[in-house]
């Protein structure tokens, strides 16, 4: 089976005035399903720069992207949202909700532009709520909730139209050493059970161990790639339960 990602040559050049900064240069790398994939690096090194053109967010000087057999870098705008919105869930450090929506309205916010027919939504989120462990808290606000609650929302919102592959970039970054064990846990579970290709960018050796492959970047370019030989297992969080088909 081909690998779910693929890039080749890829490189990204932002200007600032008249000073061209090279974000990546000549990235080459494949993601094989069902992976769980850590990207390290300090700040300015490439990371971010590379979960954006992953996530169909930006697109690439030169170079080659290919995602699930789908040349990623000749699609038009629209294509690229399609892409997105069917492929790919997204989870950021600071969650991203919004404080007027309760966590279910939160989670199904993705299904608003979904363009296929789609089950009922209300299932669809209480069935994502109850798999990162928030069963009946379907209607609390994000300032009802922790920290690692609202990640846990962000992370239900991620999984609600059954992506291949979730992106996240540092979502411990805002959370305690517990709580973020506890994400940990949900992620693992996702892609152990789920089969789900996670790739997770993070500042932290602590975090990057639960992975099974650490990439680590500098300069734009990657400086190691290699698999864990024995990844950290995280306790499993309170009351999650993730099934082998999240939402099938």
């Amino acid at each position: 089976m081909p690998p779910l990602i693929e890039v080749r040559n890829l490189t990204k050049t932002y200007a600032l005035g008249e000073l061209a900064v090279n974000a990546l240069q000549g990235i080459t790398l494949t993601i094989d399903r069902g992976s769980f994939v850590a990207v390290m690096g300090a700040s300015g090194s490439g990371k971010s720069t590379l979960m954006n053109l992953l996530g169909c967010l930006d697109r690439p000087t030169s170079g080659t992207y290919v995602l699930d057999g789908i040349p990623v870098e000749s699609l038009d705008r629209d294509q690229l949202a399609e892409i997105r919105n069917q492929k790919i869930g997204f989870i950021f450090q600071n969650f991203n909700l919004l404080p007027r929506m309760d966590a279910r309205e939160n989670v199904e916010l993705p299904l608003l532009y979904k363009t296929s027919d789609t089950p009922d939504a209300s299932e669809l989120s209480t069935r994502a709520l109850a798999a990162v462990g928030l069963a009946g808290r379907e209607h609390n606000f994000p300032s009802q909730l922790s920290g690692g609650q609202q990640q846990r929302v962000a992370i239900a919102r991620a999984l609600i139209n059954n992506p291949q592959i979730l992106l996240a970039d540092e979502p411990t970054g805002a959370l305690d050493s517990k709580t973020s064990a506890e994400i940990m846990s949900i992620f693992q579970g996702l892609n152990r059970s789920g089969h789900i290709t996670i790739v997770l960018v993070t500042h932290s050796d602590e975090v990057a161990q639960y992975a099974d492959r650490i990439i680590a970047f500098r300069d734009g370019r990657i400086l190691s790639d290699g698999l864990v030989g024995n990844p950290h297992m995280a306790v499993v969080a309170a009351g999650a339960a993730v099934p082998a088909e999240v939402l099938s």
